[in-house]
């Protein structure tokens, strides 16, 4: 699959807004019968350009209400580092998201814990004990403004950037 067209562009969208729409009701709404709808999809996933489905959740509702970003700095950033410290943070629960940065820090952490204490527990516990740690700095956010999962598209159709990886 190297391009995109509008009927594509419609399909992700719709998926985009709501990932748990029936293959008849999104076949509908982009024109399509189901069997060529389904077959696009399918297309889409195996090329790799759906990468799954998902259940987004409220974390205030389920007691996440501290969500803190973090900027870390390492000794050295030579590439056994950069692997420690991403192994160290790739299987905590508190990790939603990790970025290695250019700028003042070499790591952005986004966690979600449900109060300060499990903070100090998370910082103390696990950050300052991975090997390299340097510097660890903490904001947190006080209002989430803005909060989008869905990717812009443009209305007319594209050409993949490069191929999806499978």
């Amino acid at each position: 699959m190297k391009t995109l067209d509008r009927t594509d562009i419609s399909i992700l969208d719709s998926l985009q807004r709501d990932a748990s729409i029936t293959n008849a009701e999104l076949g509908r709404s982009v024109n399509l019968s189901p069997t060529p709808c389904f077959n696009r999809v399918k297309a889409m996933q195996e090329a790799g350009l759906i990468k799954g489905q998902v259940t987004l959740l409220d974390p205030r509702v389920l007691g996440l209400d501290l969500n803190v970003f973090i900027h870390v700095s390492l000794e050295k950033q030579d590439e056994g580092a950069l692997q420690r410290f991403e192994a160290a943070v790739a299987d905590r629960p508190e990790v939603m998201e990790c970025y290695l940065m250019t700028g003042d820090a070499d790591y952005l952490l986004r966690i979600l814990v449900p109060n300060i204490h499990e903070l100090e527990r998370f910082i103390l516990e696990h950050l300052t004990k991975v090997p390299g740690v340097a510097n660890i700095r903490s904001s947190f956010a006080l209002k989430q403004v803005l909060y989008k999962t869905a990717l812009p598209l443009p209305p007319d159709g594209l050409a993949l950037a490069r191929s999806p990886r499978r």
